[in-house]
């Protein structure tokens, strides 16, 4: 396994989840560090870590190498964000403790490829973890008011229009979650190097991903819950009106038949 950072203790590492997507055909250059994941050196002290569903870990890169890359990927992200999210730590050299994170910094015995590119899907399924997350707690955010205007019986068209597009976003979520990020998922990287199983489950680890996403799942879930059951009250509502209205239609059909044989037919 090649060794990156020579005679360097200390490395700056940060993950950026960009877009939906990024086009990894491009970024391929005749001899990568490493195809799965997709890793590429930039320069002798710096090195780029790619996963196609929109997050890219950079590790060394100083600031101008960073905004540089950023500006030159911009072409080959599928809906990019206006704000990425971000997640910075660093990572220091340590014969012992290995996986360890102190004060948002990792703990490595060695500076390899694989090591690196572990780290760097941990990282990566955090921050996406994060921005997900947020979105989910805006979702939340959004379902209360409804459930009060059950409460008031205040429900309207325009809150079923709302809620059903929650819903979508909450499957669309689930989706991007388990398909594309597939975040309890293994490294396929692990089949290759078993020995690092240890240590990749003590990263996992300390950044709760397993714990963060059953979370995320829970309220995902119970999100979607609350508006299907706000949507079948509606639609029982309406029901009951379309009832309501059908008797007055009945009504007034016998009211105009008495009048016209009471008063007409006299």
């Amino acid at each position: 396994m090649s060794v990156l950072f020579a005679e360097i203790d200390t490395v700056h590492v940060c993950a950026y989840f960009v877009g939906q997507k990024i086009d990894l055909k491009p970024l391929t250059p005749t001899s990568p560090l490493a195809l799965e994941p997709l890793t590429v050196a930039n320069g002798d002290h710096s090195c780029i870590v790619l996963f196609d569903y929109g997050v890219a870990v950079l590790f060394g890169l100083s600031n101008a190498e960073t905004g540089q890359f950023l500006t030159d990927l911009q072409d080959l992200i599928v809906n990019p964000f206006a704000e990425p999210e971000t997640e910075e730590v660093l990572i220091r050299l340590a014969p012992i403790n290995e996986g360890k994170v102190e004060d948002t910094v990792i703990l490595l015995s060695q500076f390899t490829v694989p090591i690196l590119q572990l780290v760097a899907d941990v990282l990566a399924k955090s921050v996406v973890l994060a921005e997900y997350e947020a979105e989910s707690a805006q979702v939340f955010d959004l379902i209360e008011p409804f459930a009060t205007s059950l409460q008031d019986q205040k429900f309207n068209r325009r809150g079923a229009k709302i809620l059903l597009k929650q819903i979508g976003n909450c499957l669309l979520i689930q989706h991007k979650i388990v398909g594309r990020v597939e975040i309890v998922d293994k490294p396929e990287l692990l089949w290759e190097y078993p020995d690092l199983d240890r240590f990749y489950a003590r990263i996992e680890d300390e950044y709760e991903i397993r714990e963060r996403h059953l979370a995320l799942e829970r309220k995902l879930d119970l999100v979607s819950r609350t508006a299907e059951t706000a949507l079948d009250i509606q639609q029982q509502n309406t029901g009951l009106r379309l009832e309501w209205y059908v008797v007055i239609l009945i009504v007034i059909e016998v009211l105009l038949s008495l009048y016209e044989l009471f008063v007409i037919g006299k």
